[in-house]
C-alpha cells in the first residue's frame, strides 16, 4: 500500500468513526422521550422527568458540537501537513529522537487540550451549572487542568520515553519490553492509585465511627471479607453526583464512598451498594479486567512492532523522515477500529460482571435496598432510563437501570 492510499484510509477511518458515533447518538436521542418502564415510574416525578429530558438533549447537542470540532482539528492537521510541521518544530529544538518524540506528542496533546478548553469550561460552568450539578470553582478547575498536564508530562512522558528507548536498542522486539513496562505500571496503578493519585485531586478521610461503619464492618465480617480501609472522598467538591468504588487488592484494597453518596442514600442502601462492590472483588472481576487489559495491550504492541518502522506510515502523515513517534501516531489511528471492537467486547463483559455483582449483593445482603439506592442515584444524576439498545451495546459498561431492576427482582 502506498502512502497516498494509506493517507486516505486514515482519513476514512476518522470520518467513519465520527459518523457511526453520531448515528448511535442520534438513535439514542430519539428514545429520550420514550415511556418510562413501569418498574421505574417512581424514579422521577413529572417535573423531574422533564428536567432529565432537557439535560439529555442539551448534552446530546453539545456532544455533536464538541466531537465535530475535535474531528475537524485532526482532519485539518492531516490535510495541511500539520503533523509534519510539528515534527519539524521538534527537530528544530533537538536532534535526540526520544526528546523529539516527547516534544511532538506534547505539542499535539497539550495543543488539542488547550483548544478544547472552552468546551470543558462550557460543560462545567454552563451545562452542569444550569442543571444543578456543578460544585467546581474556577480555582479548582484551573488547578485540575494544571495537575492533569503535569501528570501527563511526568507519567505519560516517562513511559513514552522508555518505549522509544526500547525501540532504539531492541528494534522490532521492543514490544516485549514495552509490554512488561505497561503491565507493571498497570498493576502498580491498580494497587496504589487511591493512595498516590487521588490525594492530588481530592481529600480522602477514613469513614468515621458510627452506625454506617458498624453496618459495613458487620457485613464484611459476615462475608469473610477483610476490610480495614473505608474512606470518604469529597466528591461534592466538584459535583452533586454520587459514586462509590473499590480499588486495589491484597493489603491495599479499599472502599471509597463519595460524601454525596452518604448524603443521598440511607445506610441500608449504602451497605447494599458496598455489597455490590464486594461482589466485584469476590468474583475476581478486578483481576480479570486487569489481565484482559494487559493481554490486549500486548496484542496492540505486537501489532505495532510489525508496522511502526515502515516508512509508508510516516509518509502517510506527510513526514519524509521515518520516525517511531510518527509511526506510532499513524498506527494509533489505523488501530482504532480494532480498539472499538475490543471496547465493545469489554463493555459486554463488564455488563455481565455488573449482573454478577448485583446477584452477589442480592444473595448476601438484600435486593430491595440496592434497587432503591440505584433509583435514587439515577434520579440524582438525571440518567437516561430509556437508552437505545444499539447505544447500550456499544457504549454502556453497566446494564440500563430497568434491566438491573428486572434482574434484581427475580
Amino acid at each position: 500500500m502506498d502512502a497516498q492510499t494509506l493517507f486516505y484510509l486514515i482519513v476514512t477511518i476518522i470520518v467513519v468513526d465520527f459518523i457511526v458515533d453520531k448515528v448511535l447518538d442520534a438513535l439514542n436521542a430519539k428514545h429520550f422521550g420514550d415511556p418510562v418502564p413501569e418498574s421505574l415510574r417512581d424514579v422521577f416525578d413529572e417535573e423531574e422527568y422533564e428536567k432529565s429530558q432537557r439535560y439529555k438533549r442539551t448534552r446530546y447537542k453539545f456532544g455533536i458540537l464538541s466531537s465535530a470540532f475535535s474531528t475537524a482539528v485532526i482532519l485539518i492537521l492531516l490535510f495541511t501537513d500539520g503533523f509534519a510541521y510539528i515534527d519539524g518544530i521538534a527537530r528544530y529544538i533537538t536532534d535526540n529522537e526520544i526528546l523529539i518524540g516527547l516534544i511532538f506528542f506534547g505539542i499535539i496533546i497539550l495543543g488539542l487540550d488547550f483548544l478544547s478548553l472552552p468546551f470543558s469550561w462550557y460543560s462545567t460552568f454552563v451545562i452542569e451549572e444550569k442543571f444543578g450539578f456543578n460544585k467546581t470553582t474556577v480555582k479548582t478547575f484551573i488547578l485540575d487542568k494544571i495537575k492533569g498536564w503535569l501528570m501527563m508530562l511526568i507519567l505519560g512522558g516517562g513511559i513514552l520515553a522508555l518505549i522509544i528507548w526500547f525501540y532504539q536498542f531492541a528494534g522490532e522486539n521492543f514490544w516485549w519490553y514495552a509490554w512488561a513496562l505497561v503491565a507493571v505500571f498497570s498493576i502498580f496503578m491498580n494497587m496504589f492509585y487511591s493512595r498516590l493519585i487521588v490525594p492530588l485531586f481530592n481529600k480522602q478521610s477514613p469513614l468515621e465511627e458510627g452506625s454506617l461503619r458498624a453496618k459495613i464492618e458487620s457485613y464484611a465480617k459476615k462475608e469473610g471479607f477483610s476490610l480495614e480501609k473505608i474512606f470518604v472522598i469529597d466528591g461534592s467538591k466538584r459535583s452533586t453526583k454520587a459514586n462509590a468504588y473499590f480499588s486495589g487488592f491484597g493489603k491495599e484494597k479499599r472502599v471509597t464512598l463519595y460524601d454525596t453518596l452518604i448524603t443521598d442514600l440511607e445506610e441500608e442502601e449504602i451497605v447494599a451498594v458496598l455489597a455490590h462492590e464486594v461482589g466485584h472483588y469476590k468474583r475476581n472481576h478486578i483481576i480479570l479486567n486487569l489481565a484482559i487489559s494487559i493481554l490486549t495491550t500486548g496484542f496492540m504492541l505486537w501489532l505495532l512492532s510489525l508496522f511502526v518502522g515502515s516508512p509508508v506510515l510516516s509518509a502517510a502523515l506527510g513526514v519524509d523522515q521515518p520516525a517511531f513517534h510518527i509511526g506510532l501516531l499513524a498506527f494509533g489511528i489505523l488501530y482504532s477500529p480494532i480498539s472499538e471492537i475490543l471496547g465493545i467486547g469489554m463493555n459486554y463483559l463488564s455488563r455481565k460482571f455488573e449482573y454478577q455483582a448485583d446477584n452477589f449483593a442480592k444473595n448476601t445482603y438484600a435486593a430491595q435496598p440496592l434497587i432503591s439506592g440505584l433509583k435514587k442515584l439515577s434520579k440524582k444524576s438525571l440518567s437516561n432510563l430509556t437508552p437505545h439498545p444499539a447505544y447500550v451495546f456499544v457504549h454502556y459498561s453497566h446494564p440500563p437501570l430497568y434491566q438491573r431492576f428486572r434482574n434484581l427482582s427475580l
